[in-house]
């Protein structure tokens, strides 16, 4: 069975929120590229999120409307805590790395669920949800360029701290 027109465009709607070029500017990704460490862990005040979090927290929201598309049982999140993922606690390169590679792969996962997806069930809420699949689907795409604009705000604000 191939995948239906509203699956394809959900799926680009993922894409060009996380990795890909659109019309809006910067991807999530892309707003990612280049950055060093210093620029990762630096925070405009002890109570505020920095990059790197920001990152982990976009990883893990994949992760749940991925896991409310199939079914998998809880705790399949290999950060903790789950919200809010904290970062090694003397991050590295490596590190560094290693998370963008999770929140890669969470996309992967994902797009690959919402082009499986039945397109009869997208207007099916899942279990305990007051939103639909497809309403999961399109506000966690929302979620990446959210994050986004907070991630180029953040640079804006270092920059201008200097």
């Amino acid at each position: 069975m191939g995948q239906s027109k509203t699956n394809a465009l959900l799926v680009a709607l993922l894409d060009q929120a996380y990795n890909t070029a659109s019309w809006h500017g910067t991807s999530f990704r892309g707003t990612l590229r280049g950055l060093k460490l210093p620029q990762l862990l630096w925070r405009p005040s002890a109570d505020s999120h920095n990059i790197w979090e920001i990152t982990l927290h976009v990883a893990y929201w994949k992760y749940i409307v991925w896991r409310k598309l199939t079914d998998a049982p809880k705790g399949g999140f290999p950060r903790r805590p789950s919200d809010w993922p904290r970062y090694h606690a003397s991050p590295t390169v490596t590190h560094w790395k290693d998370d963008l590679m999770l929140a890669d792969a969470m996309h992967r996962q994902l797009r690959d669920a919402v082009r499986r997806f039945p397109d009869s069930r997208l207007d099916k809420k899942p279990a305990g949800s007051k939103w639909s699949y497809a309403q999961l689907i399109s506000g966690v795409a929302a979620h990446d360029l959210y994050h986004t604009g907070q991630v180029q705000l953040l640079k804006r604000l270092l920059r201008e701290s200097r």
